[in-house]
């Protein structure tokens, strides 16, 4: 036996994330490339749409001229920025930023931003450099940064206060990586445009070695941005109860529920407290068991309220389809919000829309869009739950026969997307976010199939309406010689009749203009 003792230490968070950074998406130079931009890009859209601002973003790939192994990434917001004091922190502290409160946001963990400056560091060993400002500061700050990864702790390279001239407000990033471009691209490209594709409302420039492509936004209309909450009584664990009992020990426990959790009333607070059989006594005298048990409760007793929307902000059915219809171009658009649930005791709301045709390619089964809290989810496809879903459900009782020109866009936001991962790209099979996807799907599915029932009239009345055409020259003529009744005068009668009894069995049917057929037997009768 070796009489060599062991040696313990600690690990930082930022040292962790440096050993296991694959954990985060930054597997090889292609994934971590694709997973600067969307880290990047996304606390963009979380600091303009959270706080109700139109968003217009700048995104910029730059291969280094003297190894194209080497990218710049450059992002650029008119978002709500950075004081100058947080910045060092926000960007070069791992687990420090504005995302721990309960409400939707895009990132959940306050690591995206830090993981690509560690990634810079570890793989070109070049600064972030960061300019950003407030609207109510004077200046705007620009910082140059690393991250101490012992310590996990900002080292400032550069410090500068630049007094503004105009009115200004936002954040610029730009760092350099070892990435693939060639490789990555094609994903990268793809998650720019459905990030347009959701964020109607949004201008983002992108501009690579290729060239610059514009999404310009469709709509100044804005979903409501998310509202901080309080968290539900059915989320709650002994940890987080232990937490908020910290210097409210004079409180007594009725007051404390009332005033901690979601949608809880007097009547319902008190109803809970004879339910349980707890007595409602100071926090500072409940034991641990005791704090224990009030959890167990909490989460078993029947009659909380769900929890209120508000923390969500769903895109809506509106804005939905018009942000499908301008990135697809497709013939037909049914979306889908349905109605908040909640999970664990976290609020949930399910949108789905379903693309048809237009310039969406035939596919041997349904293309699908993923997002969460949109954000485009565009690996891992086969893990995710909204897979799964759509391959279970038989097209063919809505008139789908495949190959057919069939997008189903699934989104899901929460304020905690159940991940499968901390790469954050499949979403889990929890039982009750499975079930609202599953129904959101089948309702839009029920309107296409209505849709292409009305189609399928539409070209039924057509195809008699052309039968008919070709005929009426021929039984007006003959009509004419039995009658005596000018040939002409029959023939524009009989069109009348026909478009009158077209109009009966047509409508709200839309039967296409008249074909060459149609205007060709017209001539003959004039002729």
């Amino acid at each position: 036996m070796s009489s060599q003792r062991e040696s313990f230490r600690g690990l930082s968070a930022a040292e962790f994330f440096y050993r296991n950074r694959e954990i985060a998406g930054f597997t090889n130079p292609t994934r971590a490339l694709y997973q600067t931009v969307r880290e990047l890009v996304e606390n963009s859209l979380d600091a303009t749409e959270t706080h109700g601002i139109l968003p217009d973003i700048k995104v910029v790939i730059q291969l280094d001229e003297k190894d194209p192994n080497k990218v710049y990434v450059e992002v650029s917001d008119n978002g709500i920025g950075v004081p100058v004091e947080e910045i060092p922190s926000v960007f070069a502290r791992v687990f420090y930023g504005s995302k721990y409160v309960l409400r939707q946001t895009r990132g959940i963990f306050g690591l995206g931003i830090k993981m690509t400056v560690l990634y810079s560091q570890i793989t070109t060993g070049r600064p972030l450099y960061v300019q950003s400002s407030t609207p109510e500061s004077p200046v705007i700050a620009e910082y140059e940064l690393l991250i101490n990864i012992k310590m996990n702790l900002p080292i400032i390279l550069s410090e500068k206060l630049i007094r503004k001239r105009k009115k200004f407000h936002g954040t610029h990033v730009k760092l350099c990586i070892e990435g693939n471009w060639s490789q990555a691209r094609r994903k990268v490209e793809e998650y720019i445009k459905r990030t347009a594709m959701i964020t109607p409302y949004a201008n983002i420039t992108f501009i690579t070695p290729e060239g610059t492509t514009i999404y310009k936004r469709s709509t100044k209309i804005m979903p409501p941005p998310p509202q901080i909450g309080k968290p539900h009584p059915y989320g709650v664990d002994t940890e987080l109860l232990k937490h908020l009992f910290v210097g409210n020990g004079n409180q007594r426990l009725k007051d404390f529920i009332m005033e901690n959790f979601e949608g809880v009333g007097e009547a319902t607070a008190e109803d809970f407290l004879k339910w349980s059989k707890i007595p409602n006594k100071k926090l500072s005298s409940f034991t641990i068991e005791e704090i224990a048990k009030i959890a167990r409760k909490l989460k078993e007793y029947p009659n909380w309220r769900r929890p209120r929307p508000t923390t969500l902000s769903p895109v809506g059915e509106k804005l939905l389809k018009k942000g499908i219809k301008s990135i697809l171009e497709a013939e037909y658009v049914a979306a889908v919000t349905r109605k908040p649930l909640s999970y664990r005791g976290n609020p949930f709301i399910v949108e789905v829309a379903i693309a048809w045709g237009g310039k969406i390619p035939a596919s041997d089964k349904p293309i699908l869009y993923r997002y969460a809290n949109k954000i485009p989810l565009l690996y891992d496809e086969g893990a995710d739950v909204s897979r799964k879903i759509v391959d279970s459900i038989d097209w063919s009782l809505y008139k789908v026969k495949f190959p057919a020109p069939l997008v189903v866009v699934v989104h899901v936001c929460s304020t905690k997307i159940p991940f499968k991962g901390i790469g954050k790209e499949a979403i889990a099979d929890v039982p009750e976010l499975e079930r609202e996807i599953e129904n959101a799907i089948k309702e839009a599915a029920r309107r296409l199939r209505i849709h292409l029932r009305a189609v399928e009239r539409a070209h039924e009345i057509l195809r008699r309406k052309i039968t008919f055409e070709k005929y009426i020259p021929e039984v007006a003529r003959a009509l004419s010689i039995i009658t005596t009744v000018d040939e002409k005068t029959l023939a524009e009668k009989m069109y009348k009749m026909m478009e009158r009894e077209i109009e009966k069995v047509a409508a709200p049917v839309s039967v296409p203009a008249p074909t060459t057929v149609s205007v060709k037997a017209k001539q003959e009768v004039k002729r």
